[in-house]
């Protein structure tokens, strides 16, 4: 499927702030589900774009915004070495989680306002993303989300003052979910995954679950960490997620 991705959405935010977020979607005439994704503390970068361009390839309208606005000028990329780590980990503990909520909300809204999308909504993160995907499908106009390998769920610390209450909210969760862990990820350890596991028994919520061997950030397709075939298998999880999610409603 051919796809524009040039498009950009200026979004507003609580507070007189924009949030930018990149657009990627089939080049031709219809409408399709939506796919708010959420990048690593990096920003939106070549990795994360071409995550997102293949899953705009399978026929939905994803939204990438940019998780630091307040802090970085639009466009503002992040790069994978100490330097860009040490700045992503910073921002990501300055930054208050009444604002990532607000970015939240503002973006589920943009993109099913965006003319290509069909109302239907759904998440999908990796690493920092993947725990805002999950707090994002607190919102009931989510129908599923894609977790892979998130931090901070486990410890309760993201966001300014690091005490989040994303495993309090769990009861909350109605999108069906769907976490995917890498065994070798030392961000969340056996004992972090299996407090994650047993809230969502406890809540009785609908999820999917995968362990595998691989460490942090297996789907980033640059450095030594990727694995093309987890990639492709974590996927095709993806797309079986949303396409049981979007036929319910």
């Amino acid at each position: 499927m051919i796809l524009r991705s040039d498009e950009i959405m200026d979004v507003p935010v609580p507070g007189g702030a924009t949030m930018r977020m990149h657009m990627f979607r089939p080049a031709t005439e219809g409408r399709f589900p939506g796919v708010l994704l959420f990048s690593e503390i990096y920003q939106v970068t070549d990795p994360i774009r071409r995550l997102a361009a293949v899953l705009a390839g399978h026929g939905y309208v994803v939204a990438v915004p940019e998780v630091y606005h307040e802090f970085e000028p639009a466009g503002t990329v992040l790069a994978y070495d100490p330097a860009g780590t040490d700045r992503g980990n910073e921002l990501k503990y300055l930054k208050p989680l009444a604002g990532y909520d607000a970015d939240a909300k503002a973006g589920i809204s943009a993109l099913v306002d965006h003319p290509a999308c069909d109302g239907r909504v759904a998440t999908f993160g990796v690493c920092l993303g993947g725990h805002l995907a999950y707090r994002a499908a607190l919102d009931p106009r989510v129908s599923a989300a894609a977790c892979f390998y998130p931090t901070d769920i486990h410890s309760g610390s993201l966001g300014l003052g690091r005490a989040d209450d994303s495993l309090a909210r769990m009861a909350e969760l109605k999108a069906e979910t769907m976490f995917v862990w890498g065994r070798q990820d030392p961000h969340v350890p056996y004992a972090g995954r299996m407090a994650i596991r047993d809230r969502l028994e406890a809540v009785g919520a609908t999820y999917e679950w995968h362990e595998v061997n691989a460490q942090h950030a297996f789907l980033r397709d640059e450095g030594p960490r990727y694995d093309p075939a987890l990639f492709f298998q974590g996927l095709a999880w993806t797309l079986a997620l949303y396409h049981r999610a979007f036929a319910r409603n």
